[in-house]
């Protein structure tokens, strides 16, 4: 299994990121298998970092082998979607970025990458119009809707599929919108995807 994410996928989030770099493609990088964390297992603070942040996404599964897809065939390649999240040490982050290195030490590292529980894609009339939201505690702390996108699912997976042949199971990040922030220990994490609670687990 492969773990896509996408970055600089929401202009709020780049606004917030204080960040003006414009890419005519969206931005990949990727997760190792082991980053993945599902079925509601809590998430162990590591002691690498001092500054872990939470970054909200829509998560496509891929459904079908396919390499060189069309943009207009893409909605073919998966069924199911969640919400997870895009966990980033961002003092590493920021270290390697002033260094001029790569930072896959800051996204990729174990455990980086909760997802909620898949659902059909069916539920939702457009995939374009998908609002989901993250709540810390009990408050809402992070809220997106795909028609925000500035790249589509079915550009990003097009765009993928030119360099990666994407297999059954393999994962997209999508992107994440404005309002990241901190983890603490013993914050409790629900992600949404409208009103279905599809991501639950706490911070240790």
């Amino acid at each position: 299994m492969k773990v896509f994410a996408i970055g600089l996928n929401y202009g709020s989030h780049n606004q917030e990121m204080k960040r003006t770099f414009e890419s005519p493609n969206p931005v990949i990088f990727m997760k190792p298998d082991t980053a993945v964390l599902k079925d509601g297992k809590p998430f162990f603070l590591p002691d690498f970092s001092n500054e872990i942040h939470y970054e909200t996404e829509i998560v496509i599964k891929i459904s079908r082998l396919g390499k060189n897809i069309s943009e207009r065939f893409a909605y073919r390649y998966y069924d199911e979607l969640t919400v997870g999240i895009d966990f980033t040490a961002r003092d590493l982050q920021v270290q390697q970025k002033q260094l001029g290195l790569p930072w896959e030490i800051s996204k990729s590292f174990d455990n980086s990458a909760p997802i909620g529980t898949f659902v059909s894609k069916a539920l939702f009339p457009d995939i374009r119009d998908i609002p989901f939201h993250l709540d810390i505690n009990g408050t809402t702390v992070q809220q997106g809707n795909t028609k925000d996108m500035i790249f589509s699912v079915d550009q990003i997976i097009a765009y993928i599929s030119r360099f990666f042949t994407l297999k059954i199971g393999d994962l997209i990040f999508t992107g994440t919108p404005a309002g990241i922030g901190p983890v603490h220990i013993d914050d409790h994490l629900e992600g949404f995807v409208g009103d279905q609670k599809l991501l639950d687990f706490k911070v240790k």
